[in-house]
């Protein structure tokens, strides 16, 4: 599609006498209630509402309204998610899939041309790859359902920090930096995070008015705000007709209105499994995530992994993860598009089974089982082969809360790719998703795009119970790689038996069943990576972070520890109403 010039609206002020910016404080232990998100700002909001009487729910909602505003090319309301929510009065876990689903126009063939896949960077800026946005749809459920706050209360903090602004840290320029062709493409983008076409330096102060105009049609209209109002039709021009800067191309979608106003969140069953004397409640599909982790523990747990050299327990981790992937890889996808076979994933027995595949040497790929046979079906369902893993993206976004009550949430929300599609909304200052291209872009395979399909996640907001009450939480951001943060989380935690904060922030391994293991920066050459070497174990040659996870640890003495990155993604912020002694 050719470029026209299109008026930004209200977009972004930025100031360029730096703000301090509020120190990182990554571990804090207390009473009454917690939170631990990535935002010092977002991390405030959530304790804000928690002083002022609100639950759990509502200052989930509150911290991921303010990360919208502070970490803008990961979440917000131009996305979807996946909350998990503890309920203390009645004892049980539910989850809330606000997850984006396909436009009614889509179909198995939307990302191919000419019969091959399209280039994956040129899917993932255009209109083509936007979803239908969940996440406004998402808060609404759960503070309906089960909040005690309004939009305009749970609001009212993300807007103010929209109004004064925030300072520009040095990841958020140096991400920035990295995108900088995607969101060149497009006018209102350029303005927002572009000076002179280069991303804007750390410590510059952003405000952007317009996504506090966004917050507060919400705030006065509710949820028929985002999905039948002005910002609705916003959302479909942006789509169909990207707002471009001069000399600029970009597919262009084929979202309409009906779309919004038919997105339906889900309230799901959690996947139950257990690990060790703990229940483990995760997402069911469309999130892999909880199926994956749980399979993974499931075989890891025939193991005396304590008794065990670190080196051999954490090959046998890496090699638990790569057949949990194989399955993961071959089998899962939108429970409402078919019948995976996730009972029999899940199943002990099944986890016995791909067991006795894993060596003293590790595997180079490992291929699809067949969970058909560890399930009550007396259907003959379709067995598809194992895939490649599928590129995706790595920007997310997870955070956590607790209250004085016991009520606890673990949310993870993203807009895919860093920058989503890179197509800011104008007027209204938020980013628009590129959920689209979390599917398969050929099949045959349970992931292709259809209409109204939600893509397979791996979103893996995670609750532990331990004789029926929290016991802790954890989740991440990072494409596939947040499956393998949060089980190698829970393994090192459980199995090699540290502390939370130091569970969290040790290296990460992520095994992904591809040709070699993702590694962190500085991690080869070191004793553990020789260690692991010597179990035939190899890593990619091009070491990044991986993840930003946030976790709550619930003590024996009613205490509660808030735990965040003590190094990923800057220091992240940890808080507690009233702080131990």
């Amino acid at each position: 599609m050719k470029a026209t010039a299109l008026a930004c609206g209200l977009a972004l002020s930025i100031v360029l006498q730096p703000l301090p910016a509020a120190a990182g404080t990554p571990v804090a232990t207390g009473t009454g209630g917690a939170v631990a998100t990535i935002s010092a700002q977002a991390s405030q909001s959530a304790l804000a509402i928690l002083d002022q009487g609100g639950n759990a729910i509502d200052a989930a909602v509150a911290a991921a309204a303010t990360l919208g505003v502070t970490d803008p090319f990961s979440c917000g309301i131009g996305g979807g998610g996946f909350m998990v929510i503890y309920l203390a009065r009645d004892k049980r876990v539910i989850t809330i899939d606000h997850r984006e689903t396909a436009p009614a126009s889509f179909t198995p063939h939307a990302f191919l041309e000419n019969g091959k896949p399209l280039d994956f960077d040129t899917a993932v800026a255009s209109g083509a790859a936007v979803g239908v946005p969940g996440t406004v749809r998402g808060w609404h459920e759960a503070l309906q359902r089960y909040g005690t706050m309004d939009f305009k209360q749970v609001l009212a903090p993300a807007i103010e920090v929209a109004n004064k602004g925030y300072p520009v840290t040095e990841i958020f320029s140096h991400l920035t930096a990295e995108n900088e062709r995607k969101f060149q493409l497009y006018a209102p983008t350029s303005a927002l995070y572009l000076r002179s076409g280069k991303a804007v330096q750390p410590g510059a102060v952003i405000r952007n008015p317009g996504m506090a105009r966004a917050y507060a049609e919400i705030a006065q209209g509710g949820v028929k705000a985002f999905y039948e109002g002005p910002i609705a039709r916003a959302i479909v021009a942006a789509v169909n007709t990207p707002p471009l800067n001069p000399g600029k191309t970009a597919r262009a979608g084929r979202m309409t209105m009906a779309d919004l106003a038919n997105y339906e969140a889900r309230i799901r069953q959690p996947l139950r499994s257990t690990y060790r004397g703990y229940e483990i409640y995760g997402m069911p599909l469309p999130s892999s995530g909880g199926a994956t982790v749980a399979e993974a523990l499931n075989i890891l747990e025939g193991y005396d992994l304590k008794a065990m050299p670190r080196a051999e327990a954490e090959h046998l981790y890496l090699e638990a993860s790569r057949l949990a992937f194989a399955d993961r890889n071959a089998y899962l996808a939108d429970p409402e598009y078919l019948d995976a076979p996730v009972a029999g994933i899940v199943s002990k027995a099944y986890a016995a089974e791909r067991r006795k595949l894993i060596k003293r040497q590790a595997a180079r790929s490992a291929h699809a089982g067949d969970p058909y046979s560890y399930q009550d079906d007396q259907s003959v369902p379709l067995r598809p082969q194992s895939k490649g893993l599928q590129l995706e993206n790595a920007h997310t976004t997870h955070l956590t809360v607790s209250d004085k009550d016991g009520n606890v949430v673990a949310y993870t929300f993203t807009i895919e790719s860093w920058g989503g599609s890179g197509i800011v909304v104008p007027g209204y200052g938020f980013l628009l998703n590129n959920e689209m291209t979390d599917f398969d872009f050929s099949g045959p395979h349970p992931n292709v795009p259809e209409a109204g399909k939600r893509p397979r996640s791996s979103m893996a907001p995670t609750i532990a119970l331990k004789d029926g009450k929290p016991a802790f939480t954890i989740g991440s951001p990072g494409g596939a790689t947040i499956i393998t943060t949060v089980l190698q989380t829970i393994f090192n935690y459980i199995d090699l038996g540290m502390p939370m904060d130091q569970a969290l922030n040790a290296p990460r391994l992520s095994e992904r069943n591809g040709d070699a293991t993702s590694i962190e920066p500085g991690f080869p050459g070191s004793a553990q990576a020789r260690a692991l070497q010597g179990f035939g174990q190899r890593w990619e040659a091009a070491p990044e972070e991986i993840g930003a996870a946030n976790a709550l640890v619930f003590n024996p003495d009613g205490t509660v520890t808030a735990v965040s990155e003590g190094k990923r993604h800057g220091v992240g912020t940890a808080l507690v109403q009233r702080r131990g002694h």
